[in-house]
């Protein structure tokens, strides 16, 4: 087994003498998952379904399909836990290498169950009122099955003792012959909704609850051509309940032996434009074996709307805010369909911002490239760089080390190599090569910063051992940035780690918090004197990459994140389709949601980072397939194009003349000649890249590298013209 995700439970066991708290609860909703439906489960994916067999008990359980690229994880937040509070996470699994655990804390896992159900179990400590508990298998071993999921424990506390508002707005957006749905609109509380609790029939004990702040609810079980009453109350983590019941409805089934059949998912739901009040939504239909009659629109998780075409302007938003949707198809009957995908939009207004300018210098462009410190002057760039990374510094045996020390330090710069026009000497300790050669463009050009990137593409993976012992690796990076024969050459570090918790080149298994541990050790050893900056990935898909490390919360030990927002796709899938690698927005036909800058930055900002530690990536190289037979996107192809130096890979300055852009998609530039696809950034894209960076009130902007620009510079002048 090449990739066995070894995980460590970390079991809490310390308790807490707090304020009375609630008696013991389940705590976890549709654990069994006998409402027939996931929620309140979400799947990467969309890998997840509920079975009618294999089950444990009752009639369903939960079908993963973990895929070679997918591990199908399906998870819930939970409300209403006390903080300080032991609790035990407990579920029946049935497959390979099925893990059962809470997110950030404690997990646990079996290598089989032998064809049967087996109990998987942990305790922890709640840190919070909430926690994100989950489920999945492993990269491609196949189904995994659960059920009974349960997660006991003390459900609200302490001294609240105010109600949340009454619920209103209760109406039924769709109904089957078995099932009604129900929605309504949120209510407020002093400290927080947690959930809330359905009455059906003027019952006066609860039906059924929800957990978190959803306002939705489908009850399924139900008697054909049958009449049903509703109202619904609000109730805090403290156990407060609203003061009166909501609006009542009364919805009756449709007869039964009619339609049944749900329409099918809607495909592509996308962002197509915003604005500072709006977001702007387009999806492809879905079909029915009758007919689609509507599509339901959800923000937040809470129906909006129920429109009859493809489109829907979300107005009357916030500016600079994120918003998340999903879209659902109806049909006369009732029927409806599964969620989309779901999508983040940004609207823009955004203020704060700024117009960092950075670009990656390549160690290794010394050689074939030729590209040198000078390079950078007589091109023009010099006079329009903020920063610049200089790439890349090795991470091996938990500790920053140098990766070619006769590139960094010794090659010997000739009077008309140099970037002033003098030679090095061979003297004892003097300082030739790149760090060199910086120290001069720095006396030249006093405002350029220099960082030192770390690890890259291929050497990322010694970061897992690094942050088992974060102080010691931080200490081993300061002292070599800070080493006394070019101290006064970088101004910070940068992590350039790919990727935490997740696969890179190499797959990382070090845990959802090593990544903040790991920058927080970095910023308390560099101190708030020197930058201290990261790359990051640009994976904007639920369940991603993104999704996988706590960049949330290591943003406020950054000075700003470097988001790769390229090389999305490219020839690496040697058959296509083909699709632009640095596409702006995920236009309809991309081959992957959420493979876009908007949907990256979006997901970015709604983790809680703010847009001016933002900084998007442009790409001064394209992307190409070859054996292609249309000019569009989406078409096949039968391998990567030639490249200088890589296959399917090309500078600008070679590929724009080359093969010249034939039209734009997703915000850049492709182009179609001999049988070859390429997509890159010119510098007309790049200027409605960066005018879009403004409006998202960004920090600025980088790109990757030096040595794809023109000899004039002419892709670095379009981002400084954009930027201001």
């Amino acid at each position: 087994m090449k990739r066995i995700l070894m995980v460590l439970a970390l079991m809490a066991t310390s308790i807490v003498v707090a304020a009375p708290q609630a008696s013991a609860a389940e705590l976890a909703v549709n654990g069994g998952f006998e409402s027939g439906a996931l929620s309140p489960w979400t799947c990467t994916g969309n890998l997840g379904s509920v079975v009618t067999t294999p089950v444990r008990t009752g009639s369903r359980a939960l079908q993963g399909a973990a895929s070679a690229s997918d591990n199908s994880k399906c998870s819930q937040s939970v409300s209403g836990l006390v903080s300080g509070t032991s609790y035990t996470l407990s579920g029946w699994v049935r497959g390979s290498y099925v893990y059962l655990g809470v997110e950030g804390g404690a997990s646990t896992w079996t290598p089989g169950t032998g064809g049967a159900f087996g109990q998987l179990s942990v305790t922890f400590t709640a840190s919070g009122t909430t926690a994100q508990i989950y489920l999945h298998g492993w990269y491609g071993q196949g189904t995994y099955f659960a059920d009974d999921i349960s997660l006991q424990g003390a459900g609200g506390g302490g001294g609240d003792t105010t109600p949340p508002s009454n619920v209103s707005g209760l109406t039924s957006p769709s109904k089957t012959s078995t099932s009604i749905s129900l929605s309504w609109t949120a209510a407020t509380d002093n400290v927080g909704i947690a959930g809330y609790n359905i009455y059906r029939n003027g019952a006066t004990t609860p039906t059924a609850t929800t957990s978190g702040t959803g306002t939705t609810y489908t009850n399924t079980g139900l008697a054909a051509s049958t009449a049903y009453t509703y109202t619904v109350k609000a109730r805090d983590a403290a156990g407060n309940v609203s003061t009166a019941f909501s609006n009542q409805i009364s919805v009756t089934t449709n007869a039964s032996g009619g339609d049944t059949t749900p329409p099918s998912v809607p495909g592509s739901l996308r962002v197509t434009g915003t604005t500072n009040n709006s977001v702007a939504l387009a999806w492809n239909a879905s079909t029915d074996n009758v007919g689609v009659t509507g599509y339901n629109l959800y923000r937040g998780g809470t129906l909006v709307t129920t429109v009859t075409g493809l489109t829907y302007n979300d107005t009357g938003r916030s500016s600079c805010s994120s918003y998340s949707y999903t879209v659902r198809a109806r049909d006369a009957a009732g029927n409806v369909s599964g969620d989309s995908n779901q999508v983040t939009g940004s609207t823009t207004g955004c203020t704060g911002g700024g117009n960092k300018l950075m670009g990656y210098f390549v160690q290794w462009g010394v050689y074939q490239r030729a590209y040198h410190v000078k390079n950078i002057v007589t091109s023009g760039s010099a006079a329009k760089l903020t920063h610049i990374n200089y790439a890349f510094g090795n991470v091996t045996n938990g500790q920053c080390v140098l990766g070619d020390t006769y590139a960094d330090y010794d090659r010997f710069y000739s009077a008309a190599e140099s970037v002033n026009g003098v030679a090095d000497t061979w003297d004892v300790g003097a300082l030739r090569g790149n760090f060199g050669q910086f120290r001069r463009l720095k006396q030249m050009y006093p405002n350029i910063k220099i960082l030192f990137s770390f690890g890259g593409w291929t050497w990322s993976g010694g970061f897992g051992q690094a942050a088992a012992n974060a102080t010691a690796f931080a200490n081993s990076c300061y002292n070599l940035v800070e080493d006394p024969r070019w101290a006064d050459v970088f101004d910070g570090i940068d992590i350039d780690w790919e990727y935490p918790n997740a696969c890179g080149l190499s797959c990382d298994t070090s845990g959802f918090n090593s990544y903040r541990v790991l920058m927080q050790a970095l910023r308390n050893r560099f101190g708030a004197s020197y930058l201290v900056t990261s790359a990051i990935t640009a994976d904007g898909t639920n369940g991603g990459k993104m999704d996988a490390a706590d960049y949330g919360g290591a943003a406020q030990y950054v000075d700003w994140y470097n988001v790769m927002t390229y090389d999305f796709f490219g020839a690496f899938a040697a058959q296509g389709p083909t699709a632009p690698h640095s596409p702006l927005n995920c236009y309809a036909g991309i081959p992957q949601q959420g493979f876009c800058t908007e949907a990256a930055i979006a997901k970015l900002k709604s983790k809680g980072v703010p847009g001016s530690k933002i900084l998007p990536g442009i790409g001064f190289y394209g992307r190409g397939w070859t054996g292609v037979t249309q000019s569009a996107p989406g078409g096949t192809a039968t391998g990567a194009a030639p490249g200088t130096y890589e296959a399917g890979n090309e500078d600008y300055k070679v590929i724009s003349l080359r093969c010249p852009p034939t039209g734009t998609v997703g915000g850049t530039s492709y182009a179609f000649c001999g049988g070859q696809w390429w997509s890159y950034d010119t510098p007309s894209t790049i200027s409605a890249k960066m005018s879009w960076a403004r409006g998202q009130g960004l920090g600025g902007a980088f790109f990757w590298e030096l040595t794809g620009d023109t000899t004039s510079g002419a892709l670095i002048t379009a981002m400084k013209n954009g930027l201001g």
